[in-house]
């Protein structure tokens, strides 16, 4: 039977709680597997395992009760090996480099950062920055909406003036963020957000990360910002692929 994987942590990390549950339905007991001084938490894997709310659920709470006694490496929802000692041979494989992620990340937790524009804030800003664009479209007010190339003028003014602007602020947030987190890890583009940023943040110095948040949300008022967190370091646990070998078959963060 494949095996499903939560996450690496060592080998001396205490016991987990008699009887934990984690994903399918019923809920696959929970264990340990250790490979000299690492462990992986793992259970048996269910058949046809989809994203579905509850499954998500259960490994995030897996991983949180893991992590209340110690650093744990968090693997993405749907991490799948074929059989336990696929999960051995890559710890003893990797014994290395999850013992420094180990290290590295201890006391760590993750805050993701999305954020868009305002519309209506956005143009408004748009507008007062770029003089061209306001006399153009006072122009075009005076002539009873313009012709249709004038029109057509100052639509692709606009739209050239709003993408300058997401990746300014995109910049500005990424980067007044920075020096209040440890590390960061840039996302993938996706539609509907300019921003989309991890941060690894000191546990004992969320507050602070979280303030210059706010600092943000005031020097910018035409972005909204969605933040996620504490979160599991699943942005960090590597630069690339994290999961043992086998197949992934959803992500998560607990983000989306």
């Amino acid at each position: 039977m494949s095996t499903y994987v939560y996450g690496i942590t060592a080998a001396s990390h205490p016991s987990l709680p008699e009887g934990m549950g984690g994903v399918g339905d019923p809920p696959r007991p929970v264990r340990i597997l250790k490979e000299g001084d690492l462990a992986a938490v793992v259970s048996d894997a269910p058949e046809g395992l989809r994203p579905k709310r509850r499954d998500l659920l259960a490994h995030q709470n897996v991983l949180s009760e893991a992590g209340v006694a110690g650093c744990v490496l968090p693997m993405r929802f749907g991490s799948v090996a074929p059989d336990d000692g696929a999960v051995t041979g890559v710890l003893a494989e990797r014994a290395e480099h999850y013992q420094e992620r180990l290290r590295t990340l201890d006391g760590k937790v993750e805050y993701n950062v999305k954020a868009v524009h305002n519309e209506e804030a956005v143009l408004h800003r748009v507008m007062s920055e770029n003089p061209e664009i306001r006399a153009l479209t006072e122009a075009n007010r005076k002539a009873g909406g313009g012709s249709y190339e004038q029109r057509l003028q100052l639509g692709e003014m606009v739209v050239a003036a709003v993408k300058a602007r997401e990746a300014e602020d995109a910049t500005d947030v990424q980067h007044t963020l920075e020096p209040a987190s440890e590390a960061v890890s840039v996302g993938p583009e996706s539609t509907g957000w300019l921003a989309n940023v991890s941060f690894l943040v000191d546990r004992d110095a969320a507050a602070a990360f979280l303030a210059a948040v706010e600092q943000v949300r005031k020097g910018h008022p035409h972005l909204e910002l969605r933040v996620n967190g504490p979160l599991p370091p699943y942005s960090f646990v590597e630069p690339g692929p994290a999961e043992p070998a086998g197949t992934t078959v959803g992500t998560d963060r607990g983000e989306e």
